[in-house]
């Protein structure tokens, strides 16, 4: 099939997980086109079967705001109609859902007909879609959608809550690229992070409020009080700043690492022993998901998707929201005890085998072939 993707092109979960799906379907022989703003971060190369459309936006005096939407729409029209693409899969309802079923309606005036599949990934849907400014149209997209699929039983029903839904909403999870989990790297670049007596706790995240930032960094420095240890906070966004300063003011700014965006989570996920992630809310929980598939147990919240991820007493634990004592208690009981931890990275890893690629990507493909079929009928 010649599928077309439109997603976010940054580091943000839904746009790692929708490059990543492209490439597994073009892996499987499928033509595989993004249509973005620019090149998404995941996407290294382009081959014969991946293939990127820029989204150009002309700046004019007259707009406060330049019209991604319309940009995207008009792109979207034109890569149909050059590329014979088959059908649109559209990930995070703002504004993308909006822009293809604006492309579906031209494209329909010129005879072609293209089912689109839209993905709700979170804050698309609990937090920025839910605002009364866009609620309106975020239902309008949703439900005009072909097809809707969510990554979490969790976000499907809270997509069901908030808004008036009359489509099925189809849930197929977050995957991760297993074959990636047998990088290997040195005891010598394991070194450059922390010595050989030191546990390596890691965070990965956009630091946004909602990631509770402040939280690992406490939890980190009651753990770290009892067994040495170094933070890896990996990630950028608005609650750094804080965060740092919850470092200094505790005294451990020499022990917290703040890496900031970086490309090479494989090797900082390889040689962590724990994984922390407190957040309010999280629609699925992907960066767990990647650190459970290098063996990294994990310690999170209880909210949103997280329990269909973490396993409670096998792949880590799962605590109230804020509850820092608990957190703190949970990972010295993984930490403090070698074979306790070492039996805490096989049970994750064996949770993250549930996630692979290669059987989520059918799951999608199915939706695909329904989607083309009654299309067509």
């Amino acid at each position: 099939m010649n599928i077309a993707i439109v997603c976010y092109p940054t580091f943000g979960g839904s746009g790692v997980v929708a490059t990543e799906l492209g490439i597994a379907l073009a892996k499987k022989g499928h033509q595989v086109h993004f249509v973005t703003y620019k090149q998404p971060v995941r996407l290294a190369l382009l081959t014969k079967n991946v293939h990127f459309h820029e989204v150009y936006v002309p700046e004019y005096p007259l707009f406060q705001y330049q019209p991604y939407e319309l940009a995207l729409s008009s792109k979207l029209v034109d890569t149909v109609k050059l590329h014979k693409i088959d059908i649109l899969h559209v990930h995070y309802a703002i504004p993308h859902a909006y822009a293809g079923y604006m492309a579906k309606k031209m494209l329909k005036e010129e005879g072609i007909e293209i089912p689109m599949v839209t993905t709700l990934h979170g804050t698309d849907i609990t937090l920025v879609g839910n605002h009364p400014f866009y609620k309106p149209a975020v239902t309008f997209s949703i439900n005009k959608s072909d097809v809707v699929t969510s990554v979490s039983e969790s976000l499907r029903a809270d997509t069901l809550r908030l808004f008036d839904i009359k489509r099925y909403i189809t849930v197929i999870p977050n995957f991760i690229d297993m074959t990636k989990s047998h990088i290997s790297f040195t005891d010598c670049q394991r070194s450059q992070m922390a010595n050989d007596d030191e546990k390596i706790i890691t965070h990965i995240s956009n630091f946004r409020k909602v990631k509770r930032v402040g939280d690992v960094v406490k939890v980190f420095f009651k753990i770290q009080e009892k067994i040495p240890a170094r933070l890896l906070m990996v990630g950028d966004g608005p609650e750094r700043e804080r965060a740092e300063k919850i470092a200094r003011r505790l005294g451990i700014e020499e022990r917290v690492i703040f890496l900031g965006n970086s490309n090479e989570i494989e090797k900082i996920l390889c040689f962590s022993d724990l994984f922390l992630l407190p957040s309010e809310k999280e629609s699925f929980g992907l960066s767990a998901l990647e650190a459970m598939s290098f063996g990294v147990p994990v310690i999170s919240t209880n909210t949103g998707g997280l329990p269909e991820v973490n396993q409670q007493g096998f792949s880590g634990f799962l605590s109230d929201v804020g509850d820092i004592d608990a957190m703190v208690e949970k990972g010295l009981y993984i930490l403090s005890d070698e074979k306790r931890h070492k039996i805490f990275k096989e049970n994750a890893k064996q949770t993250a085998l549930k996630f692979d690629v290669n059987k989520v990507v059918l799951q999608y493909e199915a939706v695909y072939e329904s989607a083309f079929s009654n299309m067509l009928t």
